[in-house]
């Protein structure tokens, strides 16, 4: 684990003091972030919304997660913020499986969403209402929103609950969740990983001497599904790489490919290196495909 991914999810002595020190910052960070979203006016934006959130800072699988019951449906538009993108403001990353941005423009999670989702749009834009209201107007019949528990829209609120939990119950700066615990009830969906929802990873591509590159959030939850490799390069979430400093990595450890997830992938086409990838694919207990495809036809 990472310094700050041991702080939240396996503290030392010392980061248990500092967490605790915290708390009154923790607090007033929980009751803002509450009440943010209760009394906000509700939205209704007359069109079907799944919202994909989690409580729990770093990864718990939104992405896999949205790709596995966007699949089923055509008409669609995938929305999210655009989180390592080096543009500002909305921009249509795909229009029904029509990729037109590059990465840089979009963000590795957009450009991965619009690879995998052919009848889907993606659009990315910190004004959720915003890039709503554009979908609608592209001709978007049904709206999957990542992210999206905060906002007080009319929408079916799916919470994912990852096996990893942080140490404390606390909410940030002392402890991992983004919200109270307690917020969970307010979900419709709370899907459980292991449970409700099983990753499923297949190495594609593999070759004798791998070289893990990833920038992920909470790597750690890549260690029991990896295979034996020459090396780890692991950067903060969402991070570009630097050519030079992985071509002489590379060519150091004597590697024959690249290690890396299928959000990595799409930074890498221009390297012109052979890439191993992990493909992850996620297992959706029916009931809660069933709970989505009701809610959906209940707006028809």
């Amino acid at each position: 684990m990472r310094a700050l991914e041991k702080y939240f999810f396996a503290p030392s002595l010392p980061q248990k003091i500092l967490a605790y020190s915290l708390l009154p910052l923790s607090g007033i960070y929980c009751l803002v972030a509450t009440l943010k979203r209760k009394i906000s006016p509700l939205r209704d934006f007359q069109i079907p919304i799944i919202s994909i959130g989690n409580l729990v800072l770093g990864g718990s699988g939104k992405s896999p997660f949205v790709i596995e019951i966007a699949k089923d449906y055509e008409s669609s538009c995938v929305i999210l913020r655009g989180y390592g993108r080096k543009s500002k403001g909305l921009k249509i990353i795909s229009h029904n499986g029509e990729i037109l941005e590059t990465t840089e423009i979009a963000g590795d999670e957009a450009i991965m969403l619009a690879k995998l989702l052919p009848k889907a749009s993606v659009i990315v834009c910190k004004n959720r209402t915003k890039a709503i209201l554009k979908a609608k107007k592209m001709g978007a019949k049904l709206i999957f929103l990542d992210d999206g528990f905060r906002f007080n829209f009319k929408k079916l609120n799916i919470l994912l609950k990852p096996k990893l939990e942080p140490y404390f119950d606390f909410c940030i700066p002392s402890g991992g969740y983004r919200e109270s615990k307690k917020a969970y009830k307010d979900a419709d969906i709370i899907a459980k990983e292991g449970e409700d929802y099983v990753r499923k990873v297949e190495l594609l591509y593999p070759t004798q001497r791998m070289l893990l590159l990833t920038a992920i959030a909470n790597p750690s939850r890549l260690d029991s599904y990896l295979p034996n490799v020459v090396g780890k390069i692991i950067l903060k979430d969402h991070s570009y790489f630097d050519k030079t400093k992985i071509l002489e990595a590379y060519a150091n450890l004597n590697a024959t490919s690249l290690l890396v997830t299928q959000k990595d992938a799409v930074k890498l086409e221009s390297f012109g290196l052979p890439l191993s990838i992990l493909h992850l694919e996620l297992s959706i207990a029916p009931n809660i495909k069933e709970k989505i495809k009701n809610y959906i036809q209940s707006y028809a």
